[in-house]
């Protein structure tokens, strides 16, 4: 397993030499500094921390300062730990760049899905509409009998569907293919699209599904090109 941060550019679309036409998500993946390596004999588990950006040492605490100049380098705005079991043998203080994935790669992206703010149980939860006839009044929206679950009548459960705060959360989706890495200008494209806004932070792994790599596509401009 592998994996690395960047921020979601937003997306686009791409043709194979077929003519099929793929959307994709754009990944800018800046070079990630190791900044501490997890052992089994020091953590109980391997992992590296991985950081990303530079941050103003203004902006940083001692804490923050201390730890990255044991890697050499500044305090990172973003620090991530990844299961990397084939990146072990990177060194404290070197970069893990985008070019650890390929064209084929089958991989997971977690990132955190955009706000919505406070919404009603139609939008949140896919509720469907109260009826418009037979006396219901203006409240065709509103979330209906809470308290009749039938076993214990006048009590709310838990975990009832409910209005509230609704997105912003830690989401992954999985089983996504790398189309296109291109190292030299720090990006790769993942078909389909990817957890959160635009230039929001994201971390992309190797997928824990079986299948972790299938037969690259063929872009019409690479084919040009050959």
């Amino acid at each position: 397993m592998k994996g690395i941060l960047g921020r979601k550019l937003g997306m686009t679309q791409v043709f194979t030499e077929d003519g099929v036409l793929i959307p994709v998500t754009v990944v800018e993946c800046e070079p990630n500094v190791v900044l501490q390596k997890k052992t089994m004999e020091t953590d109980g588990y391997e992992a590296l921390q991985l950081g990303l950006e530079d941050l103003k040492l203004n902006r940083a605490n001692k804490p923050q300062i201390g730890h990255a100049k044991k890697a050499g380098t500044t305090p990172k705005r973003f620090v991530k730990e990844v299961k990397a079991d084939e990146l072990m043998n990177a060194e404290v203080g070197s970069e893990i760049k985008v070019d650890i994935f390929s064209a084929g790669d089958i991989v997971d992206v977690t990132g955190t899905s955009k706000g919505k703010g406070y919404t009603g149980t139609i939008a949140r939860y896919n509720h469907h509409l109260l009826p418009s006839t037979h006396g219901v009044g203006p409240i065709h929206r509103n979330v209906g009998s809470l308290a009749t679950t039938g076993r214990n009548n006048g009590r709310i459960e838990k975990n009832t569907p409910m209005a509230g705060h609704d997105g912003h959360l830690k989401t992954t989706n999985r089983n996504l293919e790398v189309i296109k890495v291109d190292a030299e200008k720090n990006y790769m494209l993942i078909k389909g699209n990817v957890p959160g806004p635009k230039r929001g932070l994201v971390v992309v792994k190797t997928t824990t599904k079986r299948v972790k790599h299938v037969e690259p596509k063929v872009l019409l401009n690479e084919s040009k090109e050959g």
